[in-house]
Parts: structure tokens; sequence; C-alpha cells
């Protein structure tokens, strides 16, 4: 701990006393990620990288330039128009002077305070002036000369104009040599070339879409800025327009000094309050459009820091730069943001100034739990179901409820088996089985099932296997049948202490049973409640979900060993098993497309020119780069036609007519026009019988739309894997994008073939 804050201190001492180095350095790179972008621009056009940095850097100077004599000009007109306002000026200063010497509400609190005042004052005796005090003498010094004020003046101009050339001195260098600082920054930062190149690329696209956004925000305000002062009468309106746009680049405290002039100057011209009621009202609106709508529109998630860490930020760098460092807060935060969440040990960092909570979804439930704050709770489930619904992710509120449970209840109540014996007391765990029970019982209350649904018999009983916690998961599985329209019931106890009681637990009327179980090794318990449950109803279907099960307990030949139907680990695959199980075996594809769209569908895809077979290198291309950059055996591009699916240079089934559509997995993801991702086909109940996969023994799937312009989906762009893999964060995203570039290259070569006269397509059959 005091080696870490030794550590601060001297990076701070550094900062501090290293500023006149630091400052022009960073300004330089700064101004670095606004400029090389046209650089890059140049060069790919043919012009040499010392020309390309000459020019731009050229026109910046000459745009920075012009602005500044357009600004002189505008001041100094306004300079020349100003005693012009004297009188103006007076007769308001002089009403306002009235206005605050007349009576008002408190002037008879005020007079009675200083009458009081008064009679203190006289009633203490005043110190006597001791002999000899010593008088205060003022040495007023000669007038000034010229030249000394020349002198002067050059003084407190020579440092900013020395950071200035220093700065574009770097800016030139950082341009010209930015493949060699890139290499050694990625040297000094160590071995780990993928952390390093993934760092410096995150913090080059924050920084770089927070500086586009700014300049478009700034745009936004500072052209209806300048229009409605033109229209309101204020002089030099463009030129506040300008100054508003520059000083928002400060934060905080420019939007507030660009509004001081075009205010100060309404009071100046105006000869009533009007003007100056219309600009202020003027610079409200704007500032509350711009706060409210288009800063949250067009920043998102920019910068990924959270609104404190950019207040602390601005008066960090602004104590140790001054307003060099209050401009450039933002940037320098952005990059400590960076390097906190690729450094282990600075994760701290990510920590206190990212904008992500700090404590995934399933933590802060189980830590509100633990506080007894079951509004809290509740506040937060709800806000999960709506932002679901919200984001389309879920349509129904089924769906978006069972993400919930099965993402963050049910995570949760893996904590609290991880720390039942350990962290945990008494009091916790008695806080957290009451909370969760209130919780789940809210959430019924709230979103409640149809009443049809439970005025029905239920088709499968929920139970817990042992603990208050079993049962409790199976109150929420009982609660996402319900709204899906399987009726359920649910045992009011766990059913190992229930199945002796008869009159608590009869499985007989019921077509399946769900056993929630979260031991780290159920296996001889699930075997007890099997052989009880066969014994009273032995037709009866048994689902186990076993919170915490390893990979071996979700094995094939262990299911088969307890005498269960099935066994998962997680909400969906059991909602899955649930379905099968009630009501048969997969058949093709579930989602269904209307005829009539689809027809429209496969009328683009044969006008998208898709299908010609002079694309077959591209695809094979595209295979090749799938399956080396996910690291998967099997890729395919998929075209979905009206009766087959097209994979062309396909290494499972070839290039001869492709398959029937009702047999290929792609062909769901063109009838959802969704991502389809499969963990383990083997364990879903929905493809587990397709024959294509099983013939090669396909266990992982993810597929992505590849769409037109229309965003129609006309194919699917695939990996396969013999193992069952989960995609890591971003996989999916990638694949989306080789399927846009792919689109894309399609486009480009069909316009092409167009052109040529070549019309071939593959054979549809």
């Amino acid at each position: 701990m005091f080696i870490g804050l030794s550590i601060a201190t001297l990076l701070v001492a550094a900062l501090y006393f290293g500023r006149s180095l630091l400052i022009p350095l960073a300004l330089a790179a700064l101004f670095g990620f606004l400029l090389d972008p046209p650089v890059r621009r140049l060069c790919r056009w043919g012009l040499p990288r010392a020309a390309s940095v000459f020019l731009v850097v050229l026109l910046a100077l000459g745009a920075l330039a012009g602005t500044s004599v357009y600004v002189v000009s505008q001041l100094t007109a306004l300079s020349a128009d100003l005693p012009t306002y004297r009188s103006t000026i007076r007769t308001k200063l002089h009403a306002l002077r009235e206005v605050a010497t007349e009576p008002g509400a408190w002037s008879g609190a005020l007079t009675t305070l200083q009458t009081v005042q008064k009679e203190i004052d006289s009633a203490q005796p005043k110190p006597a002036s001791p002999p000899g005090a010593v008088q205060k003498v003022e040495i007023v010094g000669p007038e000034s000369r010229p030249t000394r004020i020349v002198l002067d003046w050059l003084g407190r101009v020579s440092e900013p104009v020395a950071t200035a050339g220093i700065a574009l001195l770097f800016v030139i260098l950082i341009l010209m040599d930015r493949r060699d600082l890139r290499d050694r920054m990625l040297r000094l930062a160590g071995g780990d070339l993928h952390a390093a190149t993934d760092a410096m690329d995150e913090a080059s696209e924050r920084i770089g879409r927070y500086l586009r956004m700014q300049f478009l925000i700034n745009a936004c305000y500072a052209l209806p800025m300048g229009f409605g002062l033109w229209w309101i009468g204020v002089p030099a309106a463009a030129l506040w327009g300008l100054v508003a746009a520059v000083m928002r680049f400060v934060p905080y405290v420019g939007p507030i000094v660009s509004a001081v002039f075009p205010i100060a100057l309404a009071f100046a011209v105006s000869p009533d309050w009007s003007m100056v009621l219309w600009t202020i009202g003027l610079v409200l609106v704007l500032e509350l459009l711009c706060g409210n709508v288009v800063e949250p529109w067009l920043y998102g998630s920019s910068t990924g820091l959270s609104a404190m860490s950019i207040i602390v930020a601005a008066m960090f760098w602004t104590a140790l730069w001054g307003p060099i460092g209050l401009i450039l807060s933002t940037p320098l935060t952005v990059c400590l943001l960076v390097i906190g969440r690729y450094l282990p040990s600075l994760r701290f960092l990510e920590v206190l100034l990212g904008s992500e909570s700090a404590l995934a979804p399933p933590q802060q439930l189980y830590q509100r739990l633990l506080a007894g704050d079951v509004e809290e709770a509740a506040d937060l489930a709800g806000e999960f179901v709506e932002e679901r619904r919200a984001a389309g992710r879920d349509d129904d509120v089924a769906a978006a409820l069972a993400g919930f449970y099965g993402d963050v209840a049910v995570p949760a109540l893996r904590i609290a088996t991880d720390h039942h014996s350990d962290a945990a007391s008494a009091g916790h765990r008695l806080r957290l089985a009451t909370g969760m029970d209130e919780l789940v019982g809210e959430l019924r209350e709230q979103y409640p099932p149809e009443a049809a649904v439970e005025a029905a018999a239920a088709h499968v009983l929920c139970v817990g296997a042992r603990w208050e916690i079993d049962a409790l998961a199976a109150a929420m599985v009982a609660h996402v049948l319900d709204l899906r329209g399987q009726a359920a019931a649910v045992a009011p106890q766990p059913v190992l202490s229930s199945l002796s009681q008869p009159s608590t637990l009869d499985p007989l009327g019921v077509d399946l049973v769900c056993v929630s179980v979260f031991g780290t090794r159920p296996q001889a318990r699930v075997r007890l409640i099997a052989r009880r449950l066969r014994r009273r109803a032995p037709r009866v279907r048994i689902v186990v979900a076993a919170w915490n099960a390893s990979a071996a307990m979700l094995d094939e030949d262990m299911r088969r060993r307890l005498g269960v139907d099935a066994i998962v680990s997680d909400l969906g695959s059991l909602l899955l098993h649930v379905d099968h199980l009630l009501q048969g075996r997969w058949e093709g594809p579930a989602e269904g497309l209307d005829p009539q769209d689809d027809a429209v569908r496969v009328q683009a895809l044969h006008d998208s020119g898709a299908l010609r077979p002079e694309h077959r290198d591209l695809y094979a291309e595209t295979i090749r780069r799938a399956v080396n950059a996910f690291d998967a055996e099997y890729a395919e591009v998929s075209w979905v036609g009206a009766d087959r699916v097209h994979k062309p240079s396909s290494p499972l089934v070839g290039t001869a007519g492709g398959v029937p559509r009702e047999s290929s997995l792609c062909s769901r993801v063109v009838a959802g026009d969704a991502d389809v991702v499969v963990a383990d086909l083997a364990r879903d109940p929905r493809f587990a019988d397709s024959p294509l996969l099983l013939r090669h023994g396909i266990r992982f799937y993810a597929g992505t739309p590849i769409r037109d312009r229309k965003g129609r989906a006309l194919g699917a762009l695939c990996i396969m894997d013999s193992a069952p893999r989960e995609l890591a964060e971003g996989e999916l995203a990638l694949l989306a994008e080789m399927a846009a570039d792919l689109m894309a290259r399609v486009r480009e070569r069909a316009a092409d073939a167009t052109a040529s006269g070549g019309t071939g397509t593959l054979p549809e059959r």
C-alpha cells in the first residue's frame, strides 16, 4: 500500500514539474489524432507521406490563421462601435442600482440588523492609537516607458507561443513517424503484442470518436446560436457562434464563458431588456437540447467514462496543467481507462473511471438481497426486463423475464451457494432467502400470467431438491412457464422433505417434473428423487436443472444412470427441453416466413448475383478466413433459396445443389432473421435429430445473417466445430462484420460481372 502511494505521488509530481514538456507533447498527440486520417487518405491517393504531412499541416495552419484574422477583424469593428453604447449601459446600470436600493421584502429585517450592529459597535470602547504608530507609506514608481511595456507584453506571450511552437514540432514528428512511434510504444508495453495492440486500438478509437462527436455537437450548437443571435439582433452573431463552437471544447467552463459575451453585448446594445432576455433564453434552450438530446444521442458510450470521473478528471488535470489540462482532461483520462482495462495491476483505474457498473448484475442483486433492500432488488429486476424489451432482444414478457431469471437471479443464487458455509452468516442466509422469495412474488404480481393459465390444470410440476434456494429457483421456472402458457405448479417445500408427505406433493396428473438443485455433486440426490417420482408416477417425464453441474454431470451416460429424461445447467436449455418433451421432437426450423415475403427475399437473392459460380473463390477465401480467425473446424457460406440451401465451397456438402432447406440449420438463421448460437447441438432438443449435423458429428454452431442493402437475410455465414464451445466476447460481432464484408464484395463483383455480360447462377433444385 505504501509503495503504491509513493509511486502515485511521484507520478503526480512528475506530471506537475514536467508540464512545460508534457503539455506540448499531449497537445501534439491530440492534434495527431485529428490530422492523421487526412494524412493517411492522401497517402492512399499516392502522395508521399512527407508531402501529405506538409499539406495537411499547412491547411490546418491556414484555417487557424484565417479564423484568427476573422475574429480579430470582428473584434476590431465591435470595439469601434462600443462607445456608441455608453449611454445605454449607463441607463441600465442606473436602473439596476435603483432596483437594488429600493425597499424590498427584506428591507425591515436588514434595517433592524444594521441598527443592532451599530449599537454593539458603539458599546465597545475604541482602542487608543499607540504612540509612535507607524504610518503606511506607498512608493509610486516612475511611469513605465513604452519599451518596458513591450518587454512585459513579450514576456507574457512568450510562454504560450513557445508551447505552441513545440507542439507544432511534435505534431509534425508524430505524423511523419507514426508507424515507428507505434512500434516503440508496443515494444515498451512488453511482450504481449495482442493486449498492447488492442489497448492502442481501443484508445485511438475512443479518443477519435470522442473528438468527432464533440465536433458534431459543437457544430450543432454553434449554427443555431449564430442564427438565433442574428435573428435577435446581437452584433457579430457569427463571431459568437464560432466562439461557442471553440469554447465548448473546454469542459464545463467553456459554455459559460461563451455565453457571457453575447449576453453582455445584448445588455449594452438594446435600450430595453428584451434582447437580453431573448439571448438568455436562446442559450438556455440550446444548452438543454444539447445536454439532454444531442449529446446522449451522439455520444452514447463514446468515451466509456462515468460522469463523476469526467468531473474529477477535469479538476485534477486543471490543478496540474491549468486551462490546457482542462481541455485535455477527457482524452488523457480515456487513456488511463484503457490502460487499466488491459493491465491487471492497474485494473482499479477501470473500476474508478469506467461508466460500466463495478458489479455484475448477479452481484448487484446478491448484494441488495444481503442488505435486505428488496425494493431496490425489484427495481433492478424491472429495469433489466424493460431494457431487454426496449432493446428488442426479447419481444414478450416471458422471454425478457426468463432472461432476468437465467442471467441474473440464478447466478445470484449460485453466489449464495458458493458462500453458504464460509462467508455468509445465518443472518445473511435468512435475508437472502426471504428477500429472493419476496422478489419472485413481486415479479409474479408485476408480470402475472393469463387468468386462463392460472385456472388450468398444471402440466408441469416444479420442485426444489433439498435446500430453500432450490425451491426458489423452482418458483422462478414455474413463473416463466406460466407466462409461456405452459401451466405449472410449484411445490411449497423441497422434494426430499415433502415426498414423505403425499398430501403436499403429488406428481400424478402432470406430464413433466422439473427438479431444481444447486449442489455441486447432486448425483445421489437426483437418483433418489427420480426413483421416488417414478414410484408414484411411472410415466412422468423428469428434467433436472443442475445449476452448478459439471461437464460430467451433463453427460448422456450420466443421464441414463440417474434415470431422468434430461439434465441441464441453465434456464434456456431447460425451457427448450420442456418444449421438446411436451410437444415432440424437432422437425425443421421453428420460425416461419410469410410465403409472399419469402418469395420476395428469394427473388432478391437471385437479383443480387450471389449465386453466380464465379464467386466460388470468394466464398472459399471467406471460409478459410473464418476457420482461421475463430479456430473452428468448419465454416460455410449458405444462400437460402426457395427449396434448397446452396453451400458453395462447403467442406461438408460440396457444391452439388446444396441441401434441402428443411434439413439446414442456416435456414433457421434466415427464417428467424437473427443470429443463432448453439453451444452443444447434441444437448439441444431442437437440433439433436438433425440428420446433416449428426452425420458429420457437429456439436457447435454459430451463424449470422448475410443481408442485402435493404436488410433482408439472403443467407448465413456460420462456423461449426465437432466439440461444444462458447463464443468469446465480441466474436459474434466479428462474424457479422465478415458477413457484411462478404456481401459488399459480392455486390461489387456482381456489378462488374453484369457490366461484362455474365449471367450464370448456381443450380436451383
